[in-house]
């Protein structure tokens, strides 16, 4: 794709494609895409590994819907889910370049991504994930759960979990999306839906995604663009049956070029990626108070840098095996055991190539009833490398009224360190501890009324044998870092107007040293506001954070910023839609990450993308 090219957004893409809606009459579509703060509470699976109302789960969730990710099918998952507050995106650049998601003041490693259970970042690397694994053109829905979460899913969940939940096909049909941007950025989306009557159904669709992209580093001209492109393929089926039998099989795929800085002065140096996820899942009503699960993971990631000349190759299969016991119309325990086996090939760690297997064992006893949600848990795991560990967690909500609830949550989690960790070539020390903690929450939520609700949380985690990397010596084991925070939301909607505030806290510290451990802003402030409902929308989003340090020390500071998004939609028909977005409107450009080798510069954010797209629906 062609490098040097004006950055200023060309307008006559947008004014075709109204001009193209005026063509077709206004009629109510098929699928409303009204605001999330009117529809009935969400169903999340992450926090309990199965299907549980938001509001009586007794920890806190934060729940994207498919209207939401649709509103802007060119942002990846890094891009959406920091409009919560308590999450912050560490990325090395802007579009096609790495990404890291903290979660309350936590780093990247302590925050395991999964697809429909399927662990995406492996215990392979270091934390960051590739945009191709976080495309969200066949994801229905993300949960970000916050907190110890390594009762059900064993290693990395120390600060919490985002679970990305792939679509599944409610009706027969096809749609087609197209969609321009900024800096020459174009993404087609197709999807082919066939449901049967007889409870099976299919769904084949595809991407691709090209932009010239934009710089990578502060000091280079606004002209060194860095330019992207992937595609990829999705495809599922699956047979569901109430009360009897829930069954699928997926694959997703992407690959493409990521162009990086070759030198870290000229961006030449090309990233080739590609991975893949398989995943089997059933769920089989033995009887009826008595479900067995089983799923079956694959997920691999190739990259291949040439300039530099390094390849990663990592590869994870996982099973699952449970059986769900409801001996009590209000209580029930889960039973089951998973196994992990992990393997990293690459010319940057000790003999080329590393693998670990990992087996756990878990146990869970939930009850409800109309004033009480409990759930304790606790999961022993055998890692090969590091022995046995064993965790547990207790969690409570008190519905103590109608409209008002409180919730209490204590649990430890553990992780593994990474291979290449342990191994690499550049501070891979074979020596460190598992990381283990223990975290304490306080919850308070309270429907103030039909329109206005209100959540507030507080937390303690304490981190033991914190990895970290310290020059000359490479990774150590840090003896103690402590975050404490809190988070709080206001959400408020009247028929088609809605406002939705979250305000974040966190203090992140290295007790050994005192000092804030790097990248951790301690304040964030997110808001959005609009009018949607059947017909049209349009609203806008605001993310503020004040500084971090980059370092260590504490001396070099990231500076603190403020985005505004845009976003409409208008469905012209019961099978048109049109929409446009403005990604960070006032073209804010902001420092991300600092780079002290071979000189010192830094990472910045994209700047300014608008985009227009039309989906046609059948």
């Amino acid at each position: 794709m062609e490098q040097n090219m004006s950055t200023l957004f060309k307008p006559t893409a947008l004014v075709g494609a109204i001009a193209l809606a005026m063509g077709f009459s206004t009629t109510v579509s098929a699928e409303s895409s009204v605001n999330s703060s009117s529809k009935l509470q969400p169903i999340v699976i992450t926090a309990t590994r199965s299907e549980e109302n938001l509001k009586n789960v007794p920890v806190r969730i934060t729940v994207i819907d498919q209207a939401t990710l649709e509103q802007n099918p060119l942002l990846n998952v890094s891009d959406i889910i920091q409009r919560d507050p308590s999450v912050y995106i560490k990325q090395s650049g802007g579009m096609g370049q790495i990404s890291e998601i903290g979660l309350r003041g936590m780093k990247a490693v302590h925050t395991l991504v999964l697809k429909d259970g399927a662990r995406i970042n492996s215990q392979n690397e270091l934390g960051p994930l590739y945009p191709s694994f976080l495309d969200t053109s066949d994801i229905q829905q993300i949960e970000i759960l916050k907190g110890p979460a390594s009762v059900q899913y064993g290693s990395d969940a120390i600060g919490g979990v985002v679970q990305l939940l792939s679509k599944k096909p409610v009706k027969t049909g096809a749609e087609l999306t197209g969609i321009y941007g900024e800096n020459n950025t174009y993404k087609t989306i197709t999807k082919v839906d066939y449901v049967s009557d007889q409870g099976f159904y299919a769904q084949v669709g595809g991407q691709r995604l090209e932009s010239d992209g934009t710089r990578i580093f502060e000091s280079q001209p606004k002209s060194e663009n860095a330019s992207y492109d992937q595609k990829g393929y999705n495809a599922k089926v699956g047979y569901y049956q109430e009360n009897n039998i829930n069954a699928s099989a997926s694959i997703s795929e992407n690959k493409g070029i990521s162009i990086f800085s070759n030198d870290y002065i000229v961006n030449s140096a090309p990233r080739e990626f590609e991975n893949r996820v398989i995943n089997a899942k059933v769920d089989y009503n033995i009887l009826d108070n008595l479900i067995l699960g089983a799923q079956f993971a694959n997920v691999q990631d190739k990259q291949n840098v040439p300039s530099y000349g390094t390849e990663y190759n990592t590869e994870n299969n996982q099973s699952d095996f449970n059986l769900r016991w409801k001996f009590t119309p209000h209580q029930n325990i889960l039973v089951g055991a998973t196994y992990n086996d992990a393997n990293y090939q690459t010319n940057t760690i000790k003999n080329n190539e590393q693998s670990v297997e990992s087996t756990g064992y878990y146990l869970q006893h939930q009850f409800k009833n109309d004033l009480f949600d409990t759930q304790v848990g606790v999961r022993t795991e055998d890692n090969e490398r590091f022995g046995t560990h064993t965790v547990g967690q207790g969690a409570v909500r008190y519905h103590f009224l109608p409209n008002a609830s409180i919730y209490a949550n204590i649990g430890s989690a553990f992780r593994a360190p990474t291979l290449n960790e342990l191994y690499s070539q550049w501070g891979g020390n074979e020596n460190l501890d598992p990381e283990e903690s223990t975290s304490y929450e306080l919850g308070f939520d309270y429907d103030v009324n039909a329109k206005l609700s209100t959540s507030l949380s507080a937390y303690h985690t304490k981190v033991k044998n914190l990895i970290s990397y310290s020059y000359p010596v490479g990774n150590i084991n840090v003896d103690q870092a402590e975050f404490t925070g809190g988070e709080a939301e206001v959400k408020w909607h009247q028929d088609d107007l809605f406002i939705s505030t979250g305000y974040a806290y966190v203090k992140s510290e290295n007790k050994k040293t005192g000092n804030e451990i790097a990248y951790r802003p301690r304040q964030t402030l997110t808001l959005t506001t609009g009018l949607e409902n059947e017909i049209y929308g349009i609203s806008a989003s605001l993310i503020a954070r004040n500084h971090a340090y980059a370092d260590t020390a504490n001396i070099t500071r990231v500076q603190g910023y403020a985005t505004i998004d845009l976003n409409a939609y208008w469905n012209a028909t019961p099978n048109v839609k049109l929409f446009t977005n403005i990604q960070n409107i006032g073209d804010v450009e902001y420092r991300e990450v600092l780079n002290t080798y071979p000189t010192t510069d830094w990472y910045i954010n994209s700047g300014r993308q608008a985009s227009v797209g039309v989906t046609f629906k059948y």
